[in-house]
């Protein structure tokens, strides 16, 4: 039965909401704004991380290659999207 329960999943599920807590603390508290963009930017990382590696099961699989290949290819869609995003609304498009 021990094998049966998904340990892994569910600390991971606890330690992502602790870091959304963590951030969520930085909006409340009154902080600088490098302190604060500091922590913002470890917990992101860190929520990808664990994300990444307990929920997508990235280190699991015997071909990495195409694993890492899709993520390259979903940080470029999200790269042009943000960057399309603030072109077209913030820098005037014409």
């Amino acid at each position: 039965m021990k094998q049966l329960f998904p340990i892994k999943h569910v600390m991971g599920y606890v330690f992502s909401l602790i870091l959304s807590v963590v951030a969520l603390a930085v909006v409340f508290w009154d902080m600088s704004f490098v302190m604060g963009m500091t922590i913002l930017l470890a917990c992101a990382a860190i929520q990808m991380s664990v994300q990444l590696f307990m929920f997508m099961h990235i280190g699991e699989n015997g071909t990495k290659g195409a694993l890492f290949t899709n993520i390259a290819y979903a940080l470029f869609v999200g790269l042009v999207t943000i960057f399309g995003t603030l072109f077209t609304m913030i820098w005037g498009y014409r």
